[in-house]
């Protein structure tokens, strides 16, 4: 795991917690990011294109979003679009 990588427990079906469908996002990152920091996003599909940076990924909830987008911000990396995408 990353250095601001962090176990969660992930409710899901079997407890009842599965309210909320994942959601597929589409995040891009201005510039490149550091195999560092891009191994620190692990639930992330990364890959370069320049002049940018792109990130796949499902996002369980708005608390998981509003994580990503806290740990990118601590990196001092600026998101310069974010959206959903299908499945």
């Amino acid at each position: 795991m990353g250095r601001f990588a962090h176990a969660m427990p992930r409710a899901g079906p079997a407890d009842g917690m599965d309210l909320m469908p994942h959601t597929r996002y589409e995040l891009r990152i201005k510039g490149r990011l550091s195999e560092e920091v891009s191994q620190d996003f692990e639930e992330f599909v990364v890959h370069e294109a320049p002049p940018e940076t792109v990130m796949y990924g499902e996002i369980i909830d708005d608390a998981h979003l509003h994580g990503v987008l806290a740990r990118l911000q601590a990196l001092g990396l600026q998101v310069t679009a974010l959206r959903t995408v299908p499945e």
